[in-house]
């Protein structure tokens, strides 16, 4: 990892580092000014992003230059690589960062150009420093570019010849031309370089060519398939196939740059998560079903505003920011304060629309875990208390669960049986309050009954002695271990206490969260492993494993001593321990004479160990 040395921001940048997450997504670097420097897309947004801050040697002199100057980063999560990809190309588009050479020069990728000029023409280029205009692409696939540039060719009448061509506002004529050429003997061209086409003609043939080349297919598909279906019943059969063809060629194209269908037009997608102190709010820009921006936004809340509320101001002031030219809004609820005449609302339940919902709450999530995150990093106590909020709001609970209580059984085939409890306060271990628990009614391995006597013992002590109960009950185990924790908590005992539960795979990993619905039937709470409140839930659990073995370890081998040395009367546990560690085994201690007993325990002791082992030869 780099030092202040090459980058005197890293150690800001080392709390967003740790907070990015592992899905496909687009990156973007900006320097002090807020500038966008850089944007990139990724399989994996942590492991790239990270890649550029470790083995800065190695790097290219470009790639350390851009190091050197990047003050802040941000993501974007997306559903798939080619949206990752897609949205790349929108925002290298959109803010032209310094560092994109590739996707700006690279001569890999080619793109149709609507020249900037009186009269246009649509180019095919590898370098976009050579012509000024409007450029569409990158395309991934030339074929497919060029059968495109074909198909327009063939659908519109337009120049391509090299003419420096100037409309003349004053005389109403065109200056430049001499005489028509032989693109126009063929019909490829309407010479407007004489005058025969004039130039709002022209300059409205370019306006539907563009509709094309941004996805807006309808008007044109319809008529070719009109067409197609005309050429058929005619049974000009070669001739509607020529045009089926055309049609395939641009439903693909209309395919490769969408994200969902071109049904969702030019509409604005928000999401929103709060907690009591913070909203996070996503907003994605669609234009003909693609994505060309994203903003994830963190709202400090300065009263107790609800989610509607916060998204009646952010959406007002985002869709004014951004120039927003949408009509509709899709959001995860109706916001009162938001006149229908000014934006539109919808709230999907399927569809495409549906779609981008749940993909702009996957951008708010996955930002107020890095927020979240990086708080926890800078302020633990500040995290953890937000995290005890989303535990609440996840479990739908009564209160927060600043008291965590968890139980844990450890024995071996029976043996030896013993639980443990541990308890977590605000999110953080109270050693303090761990208890141990020797099982005194159970006979051989039975976890579940074993969890009941614990269970029964501990709380039915704390109401008899009227102390405060934990604010949620947690078993390690399944909906087995939850269901008797039930019983004996609402059952027996008439307890109020929330109940989840922790259960592992098959590889023995914390792998779901358990818990009671309204009708105590048991339902699976969506948690990610690389959620931060999974990982604090993980180590809860492991934490109370721990103890249990711990505690169960000291029991056998206190049962060790009772099996040998302490079997004989009149010698207690001290004086076991002081043999063993004299001569090092049962079977040395045996072995010794009475003088060597006596210089190690002591003459009265001395000679009932050695009387004891004599009878026993």
């Amino acid at each position: 990892m780099i030092d202040q040395s090459i980058n005197k921001n890293i150690d800001r940048i080392k709390l967003k580092l740790k907070t990015i997450p592992e899905t496909p997504g687009v990156y973007q670097y900006l320097d002090e000014k807020g500038t966008v420097i850089y944007v990139g897309k990724a399989r994996n947004l942590q492991r790239r992003v990270n890649s550029y801050f470790n083995r800065y040697d190695d790097h290219s002199s470009k790639i350390k230059m851009l190091v050197r100057h990047i003050y802040d980063l941000r993501t974007t999560v997306v559903a798939t690589e080619v949206d990752a990809l897609l949205l790349e190309n929108n925002l290298i588009k959109q803010y032209q960062p310094r560092y994109n050479s590739m996707l700006k020069d690279d001569k890999t990728y080619p793109y149709l150009c609507i020249t900037d000029e009186d009269y246009p023409q649509l180019l095919f280029t590898r370098d976009r420093t050579r012509i000024r205009g409007q450029f569409f692409g990158p395309y991934p696939n030339q074929r497919i570019m060029r059968e495109l540039q074909d198909i327009i060719r063939k659908l519109f009448n337009y120049r391509m010849c090299k003419k420096k061509l100037v409309w003349d506002k004053a005389k109403q004529t065109v200056v430049g031309g001499d005489r028509p050429c032989i693109n126009h003997q063929i019909g490829l061209c309407n010479a407007p370089c004489v005058g025969l086409e004039s130039h709002e003609a022209y300059i409205e043939t370019f306006s539907r060519i563009r509709k094309i080349l941004r996805g807006d297919f309808g008007e044109i598909l319809d008529t070719m398939k009109n067409e197609m279906l005309s050429l058929a019943d005619e049974l000009r059969f070669e001739e509607a196939e020529v045009i089926r063809r055309k049609i395939r060629l641009l439903e693909e194209y209309q395919y490769k740059s969408t994200v969902v269908g071109t049904s969702v037009h030019d509409v604005d997608v928000y999401s929103i998560l709060s907690d009591s102190k913070y909203a996070y709010v996503n907003m994605m820009r669609i234009k003909n079903g693609g994505i060309i921006y994203s903003f994830s936004t963190e709202i400090k809340k300065q009263l107790d505003e609800s989610d509607s509320e916060i998204l009646a101001t952010i959406i007002t002031a985002l869709h004014e920011q951004t120039e927003s030219t949408a009509k509709e809004a899709v959001v995860p609820m109706i916001v009162d304060d938001i006149p229908d005449d000014y934006l539109h609302q919808t709230v999907p339940t399927r569809g495409d629309r549906k779609q981008l919902l749940e993909l702009s709450l996957r951008n708010v999530r996955a930002h107020q875990h890095q927020c979240m995150h990086q708080r926890m990093l800078v302020n633990p106590d500040d995290g953890r208390n937000q995290l005890m909020e989303r535990l609440q709001k996840e479990l739908h609970l009564k209160r927060i669960p600043v008291h965590i209580e968890c139980f844990d059984n450890s024995n071996i085939q029976g043996a030896y049986p013993v639980a443990a409890m541990v308890r977590f306060t605000n999110g953080k271990p109270d050693k303090s309050q761990y208890r141990k628990f020797n099982i005194k009614t159970v006979e051989g391995p039975d976890d579940y009954a074993s969890m009941a006597e614990v269970i029964n013992r501990r709380y039915s002590r704390l109401s008899d002695e009227g102390k405060e109960l934990p604010d949620l009950l947690i078993v390690d185990g399944g909906a087995g271990q939850m269901e008797v924790a039930r019983r004996v908590i609402v059952d027996e005992l008439h307890l109020d206490i929330p109940i989840a539960g922790l259960a592992k795979d098959d590889r023995h990993r914390t792998n779901e969260l358990l818990c009671y619905d309204s009708d105590w039937q048991i339902r699976v709470v969506g948690l990610k492993p690389t959620d931060q409140l999974f990982h604090l839930l993980e180590q809860i659990q492991n934490e109370v494993h721990r103890f249990a073995i711990s505690f169960h370890r000291d029991k056998r081998s206190k049962g060790t001593f009772k099996t040998q040395l302490t079997d004989i009367p009149g010698i207690g546990e001290k004086t076991a321990r002081d043999l063993l560690l004299r001569f090092g085994s049962v079977k040395e201690v045996r072995l010794q004479t009475l003088d060597d007993l006596t210089k190690a325990i002591g003459p009265a002791k001395a000679e009932l160990v050695f009387k004891y082992f004599a009878e026993k030869q």
